[in-house]
């Protein structure tokens, strides 16, 4: 996978990409990192990227034309996003999705975002990790990129691990443990020294229903809509 990144800070990449399953996958060249500087495309002496905000306000707003030229100059083909509060929420969903793409570009907002009509003219999708502010994209991508990196074919050394993972279900994920079996007075759950799978599975299951009724409402409504489907 080749991942373009429209950014103001090409030194906060490739971050902790660097390491564990990211950094293996970069090193491997399964995927490719083409960080671009968007201040290379200002047109005056003083490298300007932003402006003033048409009616007022406190902040700067990125040009138009700086971006567009950035634009121009890296995008050729893929999916193209800008990291904005303003998005659709990424979730496992959505990585799952990525994790299939050839090529993608990203386009990281600074100051109090990017003029809207380069938004418009690109018919950029913009997409959010939550609903806080952050001091720009870079950080949001590098996270959202640590989730898709690691879903993409034959960079997870065990398939197998990422299917019974939080989100994977539409359910949290269960309690695990490992030696000793007693630890400090505290007991591993005997179902899971029976070595009887499905008795196993059952109790997982039950602990990820329980565990996301009480701290994910929102995700256990969805699930049950879905189970009765």
């Amino acid at each position: 996978m080749k991942i373009n990144i429209l950014t103001l800070y090409p030194e906060m990449f490739p971050g902790f990409l660097a390491y564990s399953l990211a950094g293996k996958a970069l090193s491997e060249k399964k995927v490719e990192l083409n960080v671009v500087n968007i201040r290379d495309f200002a047109t005056d002496n003083y490298k300007s990227v932003d402006d003033t905000p048409f009616g007022g306000g406190a902040g700067m707003v990125m040009k138009p034309s700086v971006l567009d030229s950035a634009i121009q100059a890296v995008y050729k083909t893929g999916p193209l996003y800008y990291l904005s509060p303003r998005g659709e929420v990424f979730n496992q969903q959505k990585a799952h999705e990525f994790a299939l793409s050839e090529e993608m570009t990203f386009l990281c907002g600074r100051f109090e975002g990017v003029d809207e009509r380069v938004i418009e003219k690109w018919g950029i999708k913009e997409i959010s990790i939550g609903d806080f502010i952050l001091s720009g994209g870079e950080p949001a991508l590098l996270t959202m990129l640590d989730s898709v990196i690691r879903l993409i074919p034959n960079v997870m050394g065990n398939k197998d691990s990422s299917l019974e993972e939080s989100f994977e279900n539409g359910l949290l994920e269960y309690p695990q443990y490992t030696k000793p079996q007693n630890w400090e007075g505290r007991l591993v759950p005997e179902v899971l020294l029976s070595g009887h799978h499905a008795k196993i599975n059952a109790w997982r299951l039950a602990q990820s229903e329980a565990i996301t009724q009480q701290r994910r409402p929102d995700l256990w409504t969805r699930y049950l809509a879905q189970k009765k489907n």
